[in-house]
């Protein structure tokens, strides 16, 4: 039998990386440690840390993503992992900078999608609606 673990493990925040590409949003999703899916950034909120710091930070890590952070969550989803349910808070990136070679892009791969296609491809249900809202979230690009 494991051991339980600390109810703060459970506490998660993400970000949606979005960009616009010729007029039309597109969302970075990045693969999964395993590469059987695909995920946005996410990770544990460490004690002393915000979850707009967390989102922040696992963007850059995971998928080399920078730029303004929204600093209230824009929903929060759930998922089952390590024998519990993980919550997550989720914060809209715009992004404003992409890495070429980032913490993780040895084992991690970066996709930029249209929201349409982003959604479809994540498995969480709330989070496919958190970014099929993105669109009336950001509204149109300044010139």
């Amino acid at each position: 039998m494991t051991e339980p673990k600390p109810d703060w493990l459970y506490n998660q925040s993400a970000a949606i990386p979005y960009r616009y590409t010729e007029g039309q949003i597109r969302i970075a999703l990045i693969s999964s440690r395993s590469g059987r899916r695909w995920v946005i950034p996410k990770g544990v909120i460490d004690p002393g840390e915000t979850a707009a710091g967390t989102a922040g930070r696992e963007a850059l890590e995971e998928a080399g993503l920078a730029g303004r952070l929204s600093q209230r969550p824009i929903g929060r989803y759930t998922y089952r992992k390590w024998g519990g349910t993980c919550r997550v808070q989720v914060f809209l990136l715009a992004v404003e900078r992409a890495l070429e070679r980032w913490d993780e892009s040895d084992f991690r791969v970066r996709q930029w999608m249209a929201v349409g296609e982003a959604a479809a491809h994540v498995r969480e249900g709330d989070l496919q609606e958190l970014i099929r809202r993105v669109p009336s979230l950001v509204g149109r690009p300044s010139s």
